[in-house]
């Protein structure tokens, strides 16, 4: 194995580690949390920008209160699964 494909492997691994890490602290046994956009962004390991761009096409779910726009825990944790097979 060359010294590329050996970087490679390495950073592979642990982006799935990392990924593991992030999933088991995003899911929750209670009832959703509400999530502000920057706690939601901040989990998913996105910018603002980017969450309002996955809420507009329909691949997170969110909702309006009052003039917030806050996103389910589980709504995260769904986002996850469906992004990282």
């Amino acid at each position: 194995m060359d010294h590329e494909s050996a970087v490679r492997d390495a950073v592979q691994q642990l982006a799935t580690a990392l990924l593991a890490v992030m999933r088991a602290e995003t899911v929750t046994d209670g009832p959703d949390r509400l999530l502000s956009v920057d706690e939601a962004a901040k989990q998913l390991g996105i910018g603002r920008s980017a969450l309002y761009a996955e809420l507009a096409a329909g691949r997170l779910r969110s909702l309006k209160v009052g003039r917030r726009r806050l996103v389910p825990s589980g709504a995260v944790a769904e986002y996850m699964r469906r992004a990282i097979p």
